[in-house]
């Protein structure tokens, strides 16, 4: 067992005991972790307010397998701007649900943690944007190989040209010859996500509303076939974005 000092966001925490918390930790690192916080709920010293959801945040960890021991952490950015607004809470939840769901346990991913960072930064600045949201979801796919080919058909080869392709229930697409039943994903929206891909920043890129909402449609069903799970976050957004209350 050694002692490490990991730059981290806190994707959940759970209570435990009269005083302790367990928390997963998605730190540049190492990946996924998770760690056992003694004390954590008495101990303003050691922990303060650092164990909170997408907190950002440096943790000094004994690392072993398994559970490892937290001795203390120091907050880098708690992100206030996200926590006074119920649309960016809920975003950022999900965006802490999804990458606990979906990636391995120990395995470093600086890319994501990159692109994870580089998310909170912007709906701190900017509020909630579904745009922004694909962004991360498509490139998160990307970087852990599970994004669905956007350039030509899964079954023969076929390049999308501009009658886009059909989408099968796991996210696959495929052209209209090989499939003949299933959403439309057009052009424009598929144009979009490669854009995502390229472009490698927030904000540079905007999609009409129903294109976005293509786009939304696969990658809503290319996450639930890799997780295998339906998030209760992602229900929560669902409902906030059928009120309208999450700009595009």
């Amino acid at each position: 067992m050694h002692t490490e000092t990991l730059q981290c966001i806190v994707l959940s925490t759970m209570d435990y005991g009269d005083s302790d918390r367990i928390a997963s930790l998605f730190s540049l690192e190492h990946g996924k972790i998770k760690g056992f916080a003694r004390s954590a709920r008495k101990s303003r010293k050691r922990f303060g307010a650092a164990l909170e959801s997408f907190a950002r945040i440096d943790v000094q960890v004994r690392l072993k397998e398994g559970l490892c021991s937290l001795q203390q952490a120091g907050i880098r950015n708690i992100y206030p701007q996200i926590r006074s607004n119920l649309d960016c809470i809920a975003l950022a939840l999900y965006a802490c649900e999804l990458t606990d769901a979906i990636t391995p346990e120990g395995v470093p991913l600086p890319r994501l943690f990159r692109l994870f960072s580089a998310y909170l930064d912007r709906m701190d600045s900017t509020g909630a944007s579904e745009q922004d949201r694909r962004f991360f979801e498509i490139n998160l796919l990307n970087i852990l190989g599970y994004r669905p080919t956007l350039e030509e058909c899964a079954s023969c080869g076929t390049i999308f040209g501009n009658s886009g392709a059909v989408m099968a229930a796991c996210g696959q697409l495929s052209c209209r010859n090989c499939r003949d039943s299933g959403a439309v994903i057009s052009h424009a929206a598929l144009r979009f996500l490669q854009g995502c891909l390229r472009t490698g920043t927030f904000g540079l890129l905007a999609a009409d509303a129903e294109s976005l909402s293509q786009a939304g449609s696969l990658l809503d069903a290319a996450i639930a076939h890799h997780t295998g799970r339906q998030m209760k976050s992602a229900d929560f957004l669902r409902q906030l974005s059928d009120h309208g209350n999450i700009r595009t």
